[in-house]
């Protein structure tokens, strides 16, 4: 390498570091330009220094006896043995982080690899069984075949269910002191693509909007963290509000349960229902039809002051401790007005173009608004009187509770009802529960199994996570999980493996592969048992 000085047509100097590689001139440092003779000595200092040190990495000075340089061959050699040596590369990482929640929920007392595989795949990889398998043979290590996986899910019966549903209550029985405390309950649709309907799979109202597709009805239990409970499979047409109360009632009975609280919408709660719980001795929080109660009720809810920031209750049938609770929100009153002037609007745009019939008009939604007149000449209009008494309801939000619990609480109970929603939606969106291709009743219900326990892992993950203030998601921590590779190194016929965090990104991570980061979790959590 040498210091090139070069004339510009502007007048300037540029002083580079130039190299001679296969005959040709190469450049390989620009220093900078100048006009100034003094400026343009400090950046050939630079440029000299620059090859000096350049140089020195690329070959130690004053190696007179050439010892450096034969360290650095003996070096190399033994890199090149270590890289002839490997034996294989896994990016089986996340299998090692999520063996581990696995294990520290208490899953490894079910002693079955074939499940615990199919649960990791799920976790990792969502997809058919047959992907399933190439997907655990290419990045598991693990030979599955495929027709031994269906007849295994064949095999699989409700005695498993059983026996994962204990572990995950007393997993959260662990971590949450002893107790449950609130029960969330809650149903989702799950959808086949497939045209046969039958005693199990049934076409219904669809929550994926699938109203054709053949379908089952899955409900839900989970804690006040959204730690998942207990689940039921039901027939696709099955009234969602039917399924509540006999798993609930199983599952109290089953764990002795005592002090807790049932939450659940208002799809869920008919009045038998309700009367039900009452009946079973059962304390509970449920979303209140406030317009389809008694007309006094209903007076009494829209006639009082809306405050934001309070709360008002009214006894209901006549009992002490059945109270009605109203709340009410601006935010959801802004957002209640927004939606029905873009109801309303839809509407004039219909009727306006003469794509709106008498047949056509229903009661749902924002046809409610809807006048017609006349017999042979129809009219159609909006009925202002029913938009104005609507108005008088925005922001308003009504909960039914016996619980003995104050207002507040009773309301903060009820809102946390989202981690049942967000559960379904892990399980559709990351876990993609659904679409389901299998159409045995035992694989199916087999599937639903692999996927509660998948369920359970993710959702206890993410609890370690918030828990340890690492400030990623799950999927972040699954992503960059699958960066990280596992090398195994035979030498010497010994083989060994190491699991190589290379990146800022694998570093950030990396605690939660280490063995001190489990005892602590072991620790705290009996702790918090005691």
């Amino acid at each position: 390498m040498f210091v090139r000085k070069k004339k510009n047509r502007s007048g300037t100097t540029t002083v580079v570091v130039v190299e001679k590689r296969a005959g040709r001139h190469v450049y390989v440092r620009s220093i900078g330009s100048s006009t100034l003779p003094s400026e343009i000595e400090e950046m050939v200092r630079q440029a000299e220094e620059f090859i000096k040190e350049e140089e020195r990495g690329r070959k130690p000075e004053f190696d007179f006896d050439g010892e450096e340089e034969k360290a650095l061959e003996r070096d190399r050699e033994m890199a090149e043995e270590v890289f002839s040596s490997i034996e294989h590369v896994v990016m089986d990482t996340p299998r090692q982080l999520l063996d581990r929640v696995y294990d520290s929920i208490g899953f490894q007392s079910i002693d079955d690899g074939v499940f615990r595989s199919l649960v990791m795949a799920r976790l990792s990889f969502p997809a058919s069984k047959r992907a399933t398998v190439e997907y655990l043979k290419s990045h598991f290590a693990e030979d599955h075949n495929l027709f031994r996986i269906y007849r295994y899910m064949d095999r699989l019966n409700d005695t498993m269910r059983e026996r994962i549903q204990e572990v995950s209550v007393r997993h959260t029985m662990r971590i949450h002191g002893g107790k449950i405390g609130v029960l969330f309950y809650d149903v989702t649709t799950l959808y086949f693509d497939s045209d046969n309907p039958d005693e199990l799979r049934k076409p219904g109202y669809s929550k994926d909007g699938k109203h054709s597709n053949p379908q089952i009805v899955l409900g839900l239990l989970v804690s006040a963290d959204g730690c998942p409970l207990a689940y039921s499979i039901h027939e696709g047409n099955r009234y969602e509000g039917h399924t509540m109360l006999p798993v609930v009632t199983d599952f109290v009975r089953r764990y002795r349960l005592e002090d807790f609280v049932i939450v659940a919408d208002s799809g869920m709660m008919s009045d038998a229902n309700v009367r039900d719980l009452e009946a079973n001795g059962y304390q509970y929080v449920i979303g209140a039809r406030i317009k389809n109660m008694s007309s006094q009720t209903r007076e009494w809810v829209v006639s009082e002051p809306t405050l934001a920031s309070a709360l008002r209750c009214l006894p209901l049938d006549g009992q002490k401790d059945k109270r009605l609770i109203v709340g009410y929100s601006e935010d959801r009153a802004r957002l209640e007005a927004r939606n029905r002037e873009k109801g309303l609007k839809k509407l004039r745009e219909r009727y306006a173009t003469g794509t709106i019939t008498k047949s056509k008009i229903t009661q749902r939604g924002y046809n409610k608004f809807l006048k017609v007149t006349g017999n042979e000449h129809i009219t159609v209009s909006i009925d202002e009187d029913l938009v104005a008494e609507d108005k008088r309801w925005d922001g308003l939000k009504g909960y039914v509770t016996n619980a003995d619990l104050k207002n507040e609480e009773a309301v903060s109970a009820y809102h946390q009802l989202y981690n049942v929603e967000q559960s379904f939606r892990i399980a559709k969106s990351k876990l993609e529960i659904r679409p389901i291709f299998h159409f045995n009743p035992n694989r199916i219900k087999a599937h639903i199994c692999i996927c509660f326990v998948a369920l359970k892992v993710y959702r206890e993950l993410g609890r370690l996570l918030k828990a340890n203030n690492i400030g990623l998601s799950v999927d972040a921590v699954l992503n960059i999980a699958k960066t990280i590779p596992n090398v195994t190194v035979n030498l010497s016929g010994n083989a060994f493996s190491k699991t190589l965090f290379l990146t800022d990104r694998h570093k950030q991570i990396q605690p939660l592969f280490e063995e001190k980061f489990w005892v602590s979790q072991n620790c705290a959590e009996n702790k918090e048992d005691t």
